[in-house]
């Protein structure tokens, strides 16, 4: 689906410079854009995602109002090479001061990207997130389950207010029902088609209660391209199935591009969604245990301290999630094998993946609970800890630049990890979202 960009001109009408650099733009952004007619400013905008100026004059310093009364993105690429012109900086700078944000790209990549980025927030009004649980709270662990706002009403219908979001709620009891009905020779017809690496303690028990499950799953999202994205309340309502849906989420990954959320969280899920849509670096959630929360976060993982480190231990994080460093697909993975469950809390026939990214930069990012702001730290993977018989079988250690600010202004202990520094391409999706940067 493509990004619909209203071109705009100012009266009395259209120029030969504009006609040329509109051109160019449609020569260069096409394979991401659906051209709309050009429209004079003051008119009533079209249905569209952005409002582009190919060409922008001085008769701007007296429509400050038609500016303000655009009520989506407005793009100023007044180059031939698909950049900002630098002679209409001043014109940008008037504008911000009477509160017009712009957005002004400086590269071509940075256009393309835009452009990509807006194809993707026109999709989100047609996806639906598809997420099984029955009584999210009220199974294990309730004290720390029932705090989370991804579970509430309001969170449901502010991602379908700000992004068109559609959350579809089934029963996860139902799905474990479905589950069990699948026979063992079903199941291994199935395992035999894939190849995986495995862990001296995954058993064929688990590789065929993963396969059921992931049948399950599949049975139920077929035929609906709508779907964009999956959950269960896996470790909450786990008594509800016989396993865990990390396999399934791989391969529904893997072979229909879906994206998945652990623990039913679709706030998570959201930023996801608009995230790797829009970047397409490799992403998982995980859980943060900041150095600087001591006992608090070494006793949920039952560990008994963290790794010693020389320099700035308040700028580290432990990330681990499910016994492991997080949930990532294989094609996004540097190791990964599949292993038995290590927490107390889910069925014994489930399983999870020893993965890990890259050692390199990361950034950390997370939409917060009104969908207004999003985070975005760049940080550096300095390595990987094991805890033998603890919740952490193998964790990462990240290094952000301030430990402090983090744990002062984070909205969430669930974050997802990027590989790779993206905050200049968060910071260009917080302006398309009208959104401000934590």
């Amino acid at each position: 689906m493509k990004a619909r960009l209203a071109p705009a001109f100012f009266k009395p009408g259209r120029t030969d410079k504009f006609d040329r650099q509109f051109n160019a733009l449609k020569e260069n952004l096409s394979e991401h854009v659906e051209w709309l007619e050009a429209f004079s400013l003051g008119d009533p905008v079209p249905e569209c995602e952005a409002v582009v100026f190919p060409e922008i004059i001085g008769e701007a310093y007296r429509k400050a109002e038609a500016f303000q009364s655009i009520d989506v993105p407005i793009l100023i690429i007044t180059s031939e090479f698909t950049t900002v012109s630098m002679w209409d900086w001043e014109i940008i700078d008037f504008l911000r001061g009477k509160n017009v944000e712009t957005i002004a790209p400086y590269n071509q990549d940075q256009a393309l990207f835009i452009c990509r980025a807006l194809s993707v927030k026109r999709s989100m009004r047609n996806t639906k997130f598809l997420v099984f649980q029955d009584d999210p709270g009220e199974g294990f662990q309730p004290a720390i389950f029932k705090s989370f706002y991804w579970w509430e009403q309001e969170c449901i219908a502010g991602l379908k207010s700000r992004f068109g979001l559609t959350i579809e709620k089934r029963s996860l009891k139902a799905l474990g029902a479905c589950t069990s009905a699948i026979s063992d020779d079903t199941a291994r017809t199935e395992w035999k088609k894939r190849s995986y690496p495995t862990g001296s303690d995954f058993t064929e028990v688990m590789a065929l209660h993963a396969m059921k499950l992931y049948l399950a799953i599949n049975e139920e999202i077929d035929g609906d391209d709508s779907i964009g994205g999956v959950g269960t309340n896996c470790l909450n309502e786990s008594r509800s199935c016989s396993t865990t849906p990390c396999l399934a989420w791989d391969i529904l990954f893997e072979d229909k591009g879906l994206l998945w959320a652990c623990e039913g969280d679709v706030q998570t899920l959201a930023t996801k969604f608009l995230l790797y849509k829009s970047i397409s670096a490799p992403i998982m959630m995980s859980n943060i245990y900041p150095f600087l929360m001591g006992m608090a976060a070494l006793k949920h993982e039952g560990i008994p301290n963290f790794p010693e480190i020389i320099e700035n231990p308040d700028d580290h994080l432990l990330l681990a999630h499910c016994g492991y460093f997080g949930l990532i697909p294989r094609s996004m993975s540097s190791n990964w094998e599949l292993r038995a469950p290590v927490l107390g809390i889910v069925n014994e026939k489930s399983h999870m993946f020893n993965a890990r990214f890259p050692i390199g930069e990361v950034t950390l990012a997370k939409m917060n609970a009104s969908h207004n702001r999003i985070s975005a730290i760049e940080g550096r993977l300095k390595g990987y800890v094991q805890y033998p018989g603890s919740d952490c079988r193998n964790g990462g250690i990240v290094e952000v630049p301030d430990g402090k600010k983090m744990v002062e202004n984070v909205f969430s202990h669930h974050q997802l990890v990027m590989v790779g520094k993206h905050a200049e391409k968060i910071d260009l999706l917080r302006r398309i979202y009208g959104m401000k940067r934590e």
